[in-house]
């Protein structure tokens, strides 16, 4: 598990980047009220492809170290299938959006609870990135339990996960950081006393 630890901890960047642009997607969709169902599948579009691909990139990053990265190429590969579905079939998407959004956020919240199990002998901290899982899961299924709720209200409910979610991922990413930082004083440590 350490190993694993060490590489997702090398790659923290990439936690708090994902972060950073959920809170982006997230601000938008508040600031512009107004939004027109067209605008907020590209919206959705863009969020689940950008995720993806960070998801992706993070999970590639540490698959050569271990074996406990798949749950994160996984939910990459669907964030990206299910956001080049949105550019290139914007009219399909759009009348399966309610779907698509909350079976990804269930999904996605389910692969995130798995990593954050597999961690949760290696750090303290896995509990945030459980917690994003979770948070997921809950907005995926207030989505699809009421999926007549009207494109504001979505657009109002996924402004607010992607804050939730994406300041979550920052703290995580944060807390990766600080990890690997304590990881090179103590090798530093070890080094400079075996001298």
């Amino acid at each position: 598990m350490g190993i694993m630890l060490t590489s997702i901890s090398r790659n923290w960047w990439l936690a708090v980047l994902r972060g950073l642009l959920a809170v982006i997607f997230g601000v938008a969709a508040f600031v512009w009220p107004g939004i027109t169902f067209d605008v907020l599948v590209l919206l959705f579009g863009a969020f689940a492809f950008v995720d993806g691909i960070l998801l992706f990139g993070f999970g590639l990053l540490a698959a050569g170290e271990h074996d406990q990265w798949w749950p994160l190429v996984l939910s990459g590969i669907l964030g990206v299938a299910v956001g080049v579905l949105t550019f290139f079939q914007p009219a399909a998407v759009a009348l399966g959006l309610v779907f698509v959004i909350g079976i990804w956020a269930v999904v996605t919240g389910l692969l995130e609870i798995v990593a954050a199990v597999r961690l949760r002998k290696a750090i303290t901290t896995e509990w945030l990135m459980a917690f994003t899982g979770v948070v997921s899961i809950i907005f995926g299924v207030l989505v699809l339990a009421q999926p007549a709720s009207g494109a504001l209200a979505l657009v109002y409910l996924f402004g607010f996960y992607a804050v939730l979610v994406g300041v979550l991922q920052i703290s995580f990413g944060l807390r990766l950081r600080r990890f690997r930082e304590d990881v090179k004083a103590t090798a530093q440590t070890a080094t400079s006393t075996s001298v």
